[in-house]
């Protein structure tokens, strides 16, 4: 028989050791249900916010190396990359990605009908000599795209015949110009035409443009420095030389681009502000404002989801320390937390506004 001693004994280490299973069971279940889950717009934004940035290669420089190099140069800088993906020129145009990317043009070149742009209908009839109002009624009005169609011609004939006309600005990135694209043709007013060159870039079959959603720790790396020496500046011969744009001019053959980089064509696209970010976001990759951090921080600070949206597309605002200007440009090179305060500025300017 066995021992009784030793019977009670195995007992008794078996309670001990089946209570601190149980406590550690129990302390593991305790952990996982009060583990933060962001999978809902009520999910808090995080205490401390990262900058987040929309980056894409454009369609003249989308080449393997290319990738390899501004993804290698992005991580090497301390940026994470959140994600990466291709999309095609088919897709961009069909979407009308480009078109929502460029709003302020794209609005008065692709989107609206001429009946719908606000056009400053004093300032037209002091420039070219007619109403607006008699304009709209005799059809003689379009945008770029429709323009094509009406005229008959391919993106390069009503460019070419654009840049011949006398353009009349009523506004940032909205132009005029009546003209015909050939001798004894139809004359029509159209807008925003040297758009459709740009757009045609982005279009194209057997093109796309390769993107990265990217996030940092403002501390270790400005919103600022991130554009002006990570990325460089526009004209890529201004850039610095081991910045993104000034390595793709350098080596540009390297790469496998087929004619020499310029301030249009100049290699690599990224946000100018955590703000513009979240709205190429959107727009690019069909992200969620509520489930993005940043927007999740704007909702968490009062300021409404349809003030988001309507601001994603760069109108003019009241800004708080007087006048109108850009959105985008009254938040640009900010890093989160500040965009983040100002805002908030803005929201509390434009609260009472109708």
């Amino acid at each position: 028989m066995p021992c009784p001693v030793r019977v009670a004994a195995d007992l008794l280490l078996f309670a001990l050791t089946s209570g601190v299973a149980i406590a550690i069971m129990k302390r593991e279940a305790s952990t996982c249900s009060s583990a933060p889950k962001c999978e809902s717009s009520s999910c808090e934004a995080p205490k401390t916010l990262r900058n987040s940035a929309f980056v894409f290669i454009k369609p003249h420089a989308n080449t393997e190396a290319t990738q390899a190099f501004v993804k290698s140069k992005l991580q090497s800088s301390g940026l994470t990359i959140l994600s990466e993906c291709d999309i095609d020129g088919p897709t961009i145009d069909k979407k009308k990605l480009i078109d929502q990317h460029y709003y302020a043009i794209a609005s008065k070149a692709t989107i609206l009908p001429a009946s719908e742009i606000p056009v400053p209908t004093d300032k037209f009839e002091a420039e070219f000599g007619e109403k607006w109002a008699t304009v709209l009624e005799e059809k003689r009005a379009c945008n770029a795209m429709e323009a094509c169609e009406r005229f008959q011609c391919d993106t390069k004939t009503l460019n070419d015949a654009w840049q011949k006309a006398k353009a009349v600005k009523f506004g940032g990135g909205f132009y005029c110009a009546y003209f015909a694209v050939k001798e004894g043709g139809p004359k029509l007013y159209v807008f925003n035409a040297f758009f459709m060159t740009m757009r045609g870039k982005f279009c194209q079959p057997g093109t796309s443009i390769h993107c990265y959603e990217v996030e940092w720790n403002p501390a270790l790396l400005s919103w600022s420095d991130f554009r002006n020496k990570l990325l460089g500046p526009t004209d890529p011969a201004e850039a610095p030389v081991d910045s993104i744009r000034g390595t793709i001019l350098s080596k540009y053959k390297e790469f496998g681009l087929k004619s020499v980089p310029d301030k249009g064509d100049n290699g690599v696209h990224a946000s100018a502000s955590p703000f513009e970010g979240l709205a190429e976001k959107t727009n690019w990759l069909k992200k969620s404002i509520e489930e993005d951090n940043f927007g999740k921080a704007l909702l968490a600070h009062g300021i409404a989801l349809e003030t988001i949206k309507e601001w994603s597309v760069d109108p003019r605002v009241q800004l708080p320390e007087g006048g109108q200007g850009s959105v985008f440009d009254a938040l640009e090179d900010m890093d989160a937390e500040d965009c983040l305060a100002k805002l908030v500025e803005l929201n509390n300017a434009n609260a009472n506004l109708i």
